[in-house]
């Protein structure tokens, strides 16, 4: 129980499959929190809208006398269901009517597929001892509850704390990773984050604790329900997360699309084909009854989320992620502040994106945000671990020669005259210097780039191009690069 296999990946995030009790959950994968105690959407709807995963809070269960033995049974709900442990309620308000042992017990008679231990949230907190607090504690107390954690059939979370005090998080997830009882590692406490549009430190608490756990061990995000924030955290490697925004946002009239949220009552026409839009309009809904149309639009918010899971599996599969956390990059301020924060992360990302794919797709370079891609990077490398043949460069300009270059007849000429005598290279944008004699290679001819470029853009490709010359060669000349957009230079 507990086993993760990754079957794809893309930077640093995967689709896996983790198995539990009640099937394969296929990640990355999202957990719609269920509230037994509010009736406004059923399990039925979830269910009905695509999810085979749920998560609801064991201490409400218990509190309430809801659900005494079996939790697939009693809610009459025969897929994965995850328990949390009552840790938000900690967090809104101080304390809860049970304790650690009391509640992961509870877990263990109720059976779910994933349970949580009652940890500290760090939360909002910003004195960093009382964040050293909650991390102390969550870790003791999932060591203390150790003995009597049912691993047969469940498995086991282990929460990270410390918020944003990232030492802090990176102790609390290289000690969590050491507890082989617990299959599944959970970022908390990311809300407060969210709520006030901070991505920024979202990412590199992800990061933080991504890169200090083994990557063999699925990672959840509790709380992470946003969609246009849901490609960036599976970059970096986030498995699953849950989130009630799909219903409080649906009960503050909130419309979630996967670029941002609306109000429903500024909104004319809706811009989705999901069976709520297909169906109503803004105005039906709004003349509705408060709960039915709070039901409703918690369906469709649901409908977008699952969406975003499914894109970014898609792009994941494609070997595309990259293009794609550009394009959701500009759906705002704050997003695309996240993606050049997960830039910072380029060689992290690098690391772990496959050298080798299956269906090769030709890459999309758009800006210098896209020489952070991981194929540029090793490009990059190759170029500064490459050693001469010769003293002598030739470089030819390459914007008005066909892909691949080494058929171009322009350039094959000058290749079977001078090969033997000087290093040949294409100067193009983005990529520096292509080695002509390699430039069939993936991704060296597989590539479409803007015919305008920025500043930015043939500087950091001239500045590359010219520093590999100047360190290799004694001499360069140059070819049809009077009017390149590159500006090299000879030696």
């Amino acid at each position: 129980m507990g086993d993760f296999e990754v079957k794809e990946e893309d930077l640093a995030g995967r689709i896996g499959k983790l198995e539990t009790s009640h099937g394969i959950l296929e990640t990355p994968a999202f957990f719609p929190v269920v509230n037994v105690l509010k009736k406004e959407i059923s399990i039925k709807d979830i269910m009905a809208v695509g999810f085979n995963s749920i998560i609801t809070n064991a201490y409400i269960l218990k509190k309430n006398n809801i659900v005494k033995q079996d939790i697939h049974k009693e809610l009459d709900f025969n897929s994965i269901i995850m328990t949390d442990s009552g840790a938000y309620q900690i967090l809104e308000y101080g304390n809860i009517e049970a304790n650690n042992r009391e509640i992961v017990e509870y877990q263990n008679q109720i059976k779910p597929d994933i349970a949580v231990i009652l940890d500290v949230p760090t939360g909002k907190l910003e004195d960093r001892e009382e964040a050293k607090m909650t991390v102390d504690e969550t870790l003791r107390r999932a060591k203390d509850v150790e003995s009597i954690i049912n691993t047969e059939n469940i498995i086991w979370t282990h929460p990270i704390q410390g918020g944003r005090f990232l030492d802090l998080l990176q102790y609390s997830a290289v000690e969590a990773n050491k507890r082989e009882k617990y299959k599944l590692l959970a970022l908390g406490s990311p809300t407060v984050l969210m709520e006030k549009y901070d991505y920024d430190t979202l990412i590199d608490m992800i990061f933080t604790v991504r890169s200090s756990i083994s990557r063999g061990k699925p990672l959840h995000l509790f709380g992470g329900g946003l969609p246009h924030l849901i490609p960036f955290a599976v970059a970096l490697g986030v498995d699953s997360f849950d989130s009630a925004s799909y219903i409080l946002y649906a009960r503050d009239n909130r419309y979630i699309t996967r670029s941002r949220t609306l109000k429903l009552e500024e909104i004319d026409s809706f811009p989705c084909s999901c069976p709520v839009c297909s169906r109503y309009t803004p105005q039906e809904l709004l003349e509705m009854d408060e709960n039915e149309r709070t039901r409703l639009l918690a369906i469709h918010n649901l409908y977008k989320i699952l969406e975003e899971i499914r894109e970014t599996k898609i792009a994941i599969k494609e070997g595309r992620l990259f293009e794609y956390l550009q394009e959701k990059a500009f759906s705002h301020p704050s997003v695309y502040s996240a993606f050049k924060r997960l830039l910072k992360y380029a060689e992290y990302l690098e690391k772990y994106d496959p050298r080798v794919k299956g269906e090769i797709k030709g890459l999309f370079l758009y800006d210098e945000n896209s020489i952070k891609r991981p194929e540029i990077i090793r490009h990059y490398r190759y170029l500064d671990l490459i050693k001469p043949m010769h003293e002598k460069a030739i470089v030819i300009c390459g914007d008005k020669f066909a892909q691949p270059f080494i058929l171009d007849p322009f350039i094959l000429k000058i290749v079977n005259e001078k090969y033997m005598e000087a290093d040949i290279y294409i100067a193009y944008p983005f990529y520096g210097l292509i080695p002509v004699l390699v430039s069939e290679s993936y991704p060296l001819s597989q590539f479409e780039i803007p015919k305008s470029l920025s500043e930015s853009v043939i500087r950091i490709s001239s500045d590359k191009a010219n520093s590999i010359l100047k360190a290799k060669y004694k001499k360069v000349e140059l070819i049809e690069c009077e009017n390149s957009k590159l500006h090299i230079m000879p030696i």
